[in-house]
């Protein structure tokens, strides 16, 4: 893939993530997925999470997509109905395909406050109801480059030269960036892919030389392209992220944490759900151990 960008992305639209009361007692910052942008396919969902103990996301199921989540600071312990547990912590990701159904749950596994990004990614109608899977990196094992001033972590997809190992069902790239004050960063997107920008540290200059900053907490949704061209004009450290998918063109019908094609579709996931059949099976009897106590 080359990394030589001709013509770079312009800002679209841009977006700051107010916070909001998620789960039982969390906080998110979410940007896809709220009323004014329910999508952008084929981004479901981005939510910058903040959650303290007792406070979390206790057992709740998904079906036909993907959730990404990418621990900033603290830790999480997951668990779902298959016997699937284990801890996220800062700089590890979590790349769960929920495919025809998973129940779950994500609570804090340290004192403090948890940090993250969760991002969804639909599924294309043919991948909708496959196995659950899932793909998880420790934070040592994430690629990285560094070069002129910029540290890129390559979650997936491929920049500076280093290339994920993460299958990505729909083609998607998720790279996290750290510019030092001055540094400028060129990187390709592939023409046809949708594409934004999340800033979660510092301030920095997006699409063009002539643009105003863009702090922390921003969705930049980037027009057409064949890159990104970031700058950090100031005197501290800018971190985004970039991520950019190549869209379904499918329709999207949502109820909830169930992301499917039809309203008959959906009607029969819930059905699926309260009944325990065709992938729900195993919520029947099962409790997460880390939720005990919320209550069900």
């Amino acid at each position: 893939m080359s990394n030589v960008v001709m013509d770079p992305r312009p800002v679209a639209r841009k977006l700051l993530a107010r916070p909001q009361q998620e789960g039982v007692g969390a906080v998110v910052r979410r940007s896809i997925g709220r009323f004014e942008l329910k999508h952008f396919d084929p981004f479901l969902l981005l939510d910058e999470f903040s959650v303290s103990s007792p406070a979390g996301f206790p057992d709740h199921p998904h079906r036909g997509f993907e959730t990404v989540t990418y621990m900033l600071q603290g830790a999480v312990t997951h668990e779902d109905f298959e016997g699937h547990k284990g801890t996220i912590e800062a700089g590890d990701l979590q790349w769960m395909t929920a495919g025809r159904g998973i129940v779950h749950s994500e609570m804090p596994a340290s004192q403090g406050t948890q940090k993250g990004l969760q991002l969804w990614i639909n599924l294309s109608s043919g991948y909708k109801m496959i196995e659950p899977r899932y793909q998880e990196m420790n934070s040592e094992d994430i690629q990285e480059a560094k070069k002129d001033g910029v540290k890129v972590r390559v979650i997936a997809g491929e920049a500076m030269g280093v290339k994920s190992p993460i299958y990505t069902r729909t083609p998607t790239m998720y790279l996290d960036f750290t510019l030092k004050p001055g540094a400028r960063i060129l990187q390709h997107i592939p023409m046809s892919w949708n594409a934004f920008v999340y800033v979660l540290e510092g301030e920095g200059i997006f699409g063009n030389s002539r643009s105003l900053p863009v702090s922390a907490h921003h969705l930049l949704l980037l027009g057409s392209g064949d890159g990104l061209d970031a700058y950090n004009k100031s005197s501290k450290s800018l971190r985004f992220i970039l991520v950019g998918g190549e869209p379904l063109g499918e329709p999207v019908v949502q109820y909830g944490p169930f992301v499917m094609n039809t309203q008959e579709q959906i009607d029969q996931t819930i059905e699926d759900y309260e009944n325990y059949i065709n992938g729900f099976e195993k919520a029947r009897y099962w409790n997460s151990e880390s939720t005990v106590g919320f209550g069900h």
